[in-house]
């Protein structure tokens, strides 16, 4: 059973999102604040988070920052109706997906199956001897999928499933282009929506944690109107 860590400052969500979860057979946790619910991810970390952007105390961009500096657990964010710069904003600081409220419960729910099964697959869970779960060796870049490890030159490169998936897929055919629609397949479920800024931002973070591990990393290239491209250095 996947437990589900839920933030968000208005109880009327908080009450009717965890009985849907736990219809649907999540275990949930509830919490008020980002720093309510910090303190119990610093315990122990449920298996994926929801988080709603604007609290108090501590808001859903604070507590993810603070998240992803130990751990790489998939996050939903629960964005404002037409609030673009959040969505741009989370997803640039390491989330893996957002939600829009007013939102479908049925739709995060379907979001959310997305994510674990993404998950579970990077993590191994799901096995077998194909080109996805071997060790892949691109110049100075190793990916594991089995142990979810990525390192560019020696250097260790913590990314999210979806960043990961990204490489992932640009990285088995270099030179040859993915455009957006193609990565979307990779990331996302068919049933799940997203559109061409949504992996724009993913590329534009995973290109920031890979130069954290080289100033001059420059093997995803951006082929605009067209889509992107691993070139093996």
């Amino acid at each position: 059973m996947s437990k589900i860590a839920l933030v968000d400052d208005d109880r009327n969500i908080l009450t009717s999102v965890s009985m849907t979860l736990e219809a649907e057979g999540f275990e949930v946790e509830t919490y008020n604040d980002g720093q309510q619910a910090l303190d119990a991810f610093n315990k122990k970390l449920p298996d994926m988070a929801v988080l709603d952007i604007k609290m108090p105390r501590m808001d859903g961009m604070d507590l993810l920052q603070r998240l992803r500096q130990k751990s790489s657990m998939p996050v939903i964010f629960l964005t404002s109706k037409d609030d673009e710069i959040d969505e741009v904003l989370g997803l640039r600081m390491g989330a893996d997906d957002y939600v829009k409220k007013p939102f479908s419960q049925r739709l995060l729910v379907e979001r959310i199956r997305a994510l674990l099964r993404r998950q579970d697959a990077v993590d191994g869970n799901v096995v077998g001897d194909t080109e996805e779960t071997k060790i892949m060796e691109r110049g100075e870049l190793v990916m594991d999928p089995l142990r979810h490890s990525v390192s560019w030159k020696g250097n260790d490169v913590t990314l999210t499933v979806t960043e990961f998936l990204l490489l992932q897929a640009l990285a088995q055919r270099p030179g040859f282009v993915k455009s957006r629609d193609q990565l979307m397949d990779v990331a996302y479920d068919d049933q799940v929506y997203v559109d061409d800024r949504t992996i724009d931002s993913h590329i534009k973070r995973l290109r920031k944690k890979m130069r954290t591990a080289d100033d001059d990393f420059s093997a995803i290239e951006t082929l605009y109107g067209i889509g992107y491209r691993y070139n093996e250095e």
